[in-house]
């Protein structure tokens, strides 16, 4: 009876190992089903491997499915900096294009006033010629009035002559203005032709990263697909509670990065105040040795008149001068809505039309750029940070380098247009990497 047991418990234990091995090779197999036939030494050796190799098997499918995921944040990451650079090249020509059109009309003013004066100076000479002395003005000796006639003849004309020379004088420096101005207005048309080129480079060049994000997108959901089905497989498991395995995982990996995230913001931010600190003490300490070194040369004197104060207090940062529930609401009134770059509604955004639109509703105007955008606002610290706020991203350690903008909603939470696949929503600011910026508009 013993024996009898012995040998069913044997058998159950490879019959196991052969489903390990039918589900390591993607099927079913006859031996597995088949619980009275004898397996063969190649199955139980077969089953053997399988059972040795699925775990590797499977954090192989693991981690094919966390790459796919990198290459698709990488692409759609590349996409949005290459949105906002097209936006930037829409901003500078913008720009380019108003300075064109005040030069235009400074040349416009000034060839009038050079043909107002031209015609001026025309007027003079015919006067100037008028009132020269002629043959009949020199006979004027013989007349009544003699001598003194043509010598009120000459007077006159000498006064025509120097006023002629003045307006000459005038006309040459208008026509040296218009010459000026001219110039002006054809370098501005130049830059303006190069902005118009640098912004159709710069559409062209979001455009294609938007479709390589897309088919990036399309094949990654492939790839997980598939690679979800192979996880399925390798665990013995249906698809579906792999997805939701999968599913948890990255929602663990999620959780922790952005953990890592929250705390290497504020371990910046920490750095940045200990610099801070270090900087104030450095000018406290100049200001006092600056102080005491005015006392001695003062001695004997009525002393410093300065303040009194060692230092300087940190500037306060101004209050928002917008609606800023206006603001969050019309913001939070787009989520669910796509992204698209280039795009400031209605019905789609990208991170700095979204940004520019909802403060526009708060009675705040700023440009579709979110580097502009933070240029025309009030830099402040992460701890200062109040809702309607704008977050950024940046690829370097310069404000130039912004390439992502979003609207602070209060306890680490912010809105945005995140990127190409994915919609208006509201979720961490530690979601996806340590935002470097802030400001108020």
């Amino acid at each position: 009876m013993t024996g009898t047991t012995g040998a069913r418990r044997r058998t159950s234990a490879l019959l196991a190992g052969l489903s390990i091995a039918a589900l390591a090779c993607g099927g079913t197999t006859a031996v597995a089903a088949d619980h009275h036939r004898t397996p063969t030494r190649h199955e139980v050796r077969h089953a053997e491997w399988a059972a040795r190799h699925q775990a590797r098997d499977v954090a192989a499918v693991e981690a094919d499915l966390d790459a796919a995921e990198a290459r698709l944040h990488r692409a759609a990451d590349a996409a949005g900096a290459a949105a906002e650079a097209y936006n930037g090249a829409r901003y500078r020509l913008q720009l380019v294009q108003a300075r064109a059109a005040r030069t235009a009309a400074d040349a416009r003013a000034a060839r009038r006033a050079l043909s107002a004066m031209r015609n001026g100076v025309v007027r003079s000479v015919t006067s100037a010629y008028e009132q020269s002395p002629t043959l009949e003005a020199m006979a004027a000796v013989t007349d009544a009035r003699g001598i003194d006639g043509v010598l009120d003849s000459m007077a006159t004309m000498a006064n025509a002559q120097e006023a002629l020379g003045q307006r000459y004088g005038d006309f040459q420096a208008a026509r040296a203005s218009a010459d000026r101005a001219a110039a002006r207005a054809e370098q501005a048309r130049a830059e303006q032709a190069d902005a118009t080129a640098a912004a159709a480079a710069a559409r062209e060049q979001a455009a294609r990263a938007a479709e390589a994000a897309q088919a990036e997108a399309t094949s990654v959901a492939r790839r997980r697909t598939a690679l979800v089905a192979e996880l399925a497989r390798l665990q013995g498991i249906s698809t579906r509670l792999a997805e939701r395995r999968q599913a948890g995982l990255e929602e663990a990996r999620r959780r922790a990065a952005e953990e890592r995230a929250r705390r290497e913001a504020l371990r910046q931010a920490q750095i940045r105040a200990q610099q801070e600190a270090q900087q104030q003490a450095q000018q406290e300490a100049q200001q006092q040795a600056q102080q005491q070194q005015e006392q001695q040369q003062d001695a004997g004197g009525s002393g410093s008149s300065g303040s009194g104060s060692s230092g300087q207090p940190s500037p306060q940062v101004p209050p928002s001068t917008g609606d800023v529930s206006a603001v969050l609401g019309f913001a939070r009134a787009q989520i669910g809505e796509p992204y698209v770059w280039g795009s400031a509604g209605p019905g789609s955004w990208d991170c700095s039309g979204l940004t520019m639109m909802a403060w526009r509703q708060g009675g705040r105007s700023l440009p579709h750029y979110s580097v502009a955008q933070y240029e025309q606002s009030t830099p402040i610290s992460l701890s200062e940070l109040r809702p309607g706020d704008l977050v950024f991203w940046s690829s370097t350690s310069s404000p130039s380098g912004i390439h992502h903008v979003a609207l602070y909603a209060g306890n680490g939470m912010i809105i945005q247009a995140p990127r190409t696949g994915r919609d208006v929503d509201e979720e961490s600011m530690y979601a996806w990497e340590p935002p470097t910026f802030f400001a108020r508009p």
